[in-house]
């Protein structure tokens, strides 16, 4: 599957890919370092992702966790012009790239923070309209992660494998401890490479038990307390 965009955004996402490629030899941001692939395969994988923003208004504020060099958030922020990305990342030298690169994009609608997502929970609990972490951690843990910065009536995006149904087998209420939804899976494929999009709605408030401190949810599961 390939995602059409308008020429534009295409010309601004292909030197995008372009810059990642040039800044990946100093600072590992992505997998690979061909511009080709990144283009075809992490690009397309953001962009294939970018219709779950369609219903969010002009305005909307997203959170990308763990952005690394930028993706998905650069490339939402670059294809959603109306819309505000904050993206955060714990090691600041791939947040000092990824600022460098957008800034050569000219992109005005992102910012990013080197920060850990219970930082920036902390900082800016519940201010978001959706949130997302791609390749970040299990799908329970990625789910702690983003509740706190969600608003109600909003959304959280975790980008997974094909393989993701041992991570999602909880029963519905016990979503409704981070204020979720039970979980919904889209299947879908990019460069011949079967994915799956996992979205939760956030449906009430978290409890003040989240954010918790940094390392907490890998050690002490929450969906087993």
């Amino acid at each position: 599957m390939s995602v059409e965009t308008n020429p534009g955004v295409e010309k601004k996402l292909r030197l995008f890919a372009r810059l990642l490629s040039e800044a990946n030899e100093r600072v590992r941001l992505v997998g690979p370092s061909d511009e080709n692939v990144i283009y075809e395969e992490h690009i397309q994988d953001a962009l294939a992702a970018s219709r779950l923003l369609d219903a969010l208004p002009p305005e909307s504020k997203f959170a990308d966790i763990g952005t690394g060099g930028g993706i998905p958030g650069t490339v939402w922020c670059a294809s959603r012009p109306d819309m505000e990305g904050v993206m955060a990342d714990s090691v600041g030298k791939k947040i000092k790239i990824a600022r460098e690169i957008s800034e050569a994009l000219g992109l005005k609608n992102a910012t990013f923070v080197n920060a850990r997502s219970e930082d920036l929970a902390a900082s800016r609990r519940e201010a978001f309209d959706a949130a997302s972490a791609r390749a970040v951690a299990d799908s329970r843990v990625t789910a702690e992660y983003l509740a706190p910065l969600v608003k109600v009536g909003g959304i959280l995006i975790a980008f997974k494998g094909a393989k993701v149904h041992d991570e999602i087998g909880l029963p519905a209420p016990l979503w409704l401890k981070l204020g979720l939804s039970a979980p919904s899976l889209a299947p879908y494929s990019v460069s011949g490479k079967e994915l799956s999009l996992l979205t939760w709605k956030k449906i009430a408030p978290c409890t003040s038990r989240f954010p918790r401190k940094p390392g907490d949810a890998k050690r002490e599961p929450w969906w087993a307390k």
